[in-house]
């Protein structure tokens, strides 16, 4: 029996740096999204209730359940940006060449 294989391509590094799966713009804005939002999930754990949290953030519980559920897909990196701040975590950006 022969056997095949589903693999075609592989990933070295981050998926968004790869510019088989998706432009370099595009994967800068998804790499900076998920930083901020895997941010905002570890201060979540911390912020005790998600209602709570809401109320810090100043968006619904809703919202809240989005960023622990890791739906990036939900948020603009602007409004990541500002949830961060919000949360105290002090987003920065940092260029390189």
């Amino acid at each position: 029996m022969k056997k095949t294989s589903l693999i075609t391509h592989v990933t070295k590094g981050s998926v968004f740096d790869d510019p088989a799966l998706f432009p370099p713009d595009r994967g800068a804005e998804l790499k900076m999204r998920a930083q901020l939002l895997r941010g905002l999930e570890a201060w979540l754990k911390t912020a005790g209730t998600q209602a709570a949290a809401a109320k810090v953030l100043g968006v619904t519980q809703a919202r809240v359940s989005d960023i622990k559920h890791g739906k990036i897909d939900k948020f603009s990196l602007d409004l990541l940006v500002r949830l961060a701040a919000r949360a105290g975590l002090h987003p920065q950006l940092k260029l390189a060449a």
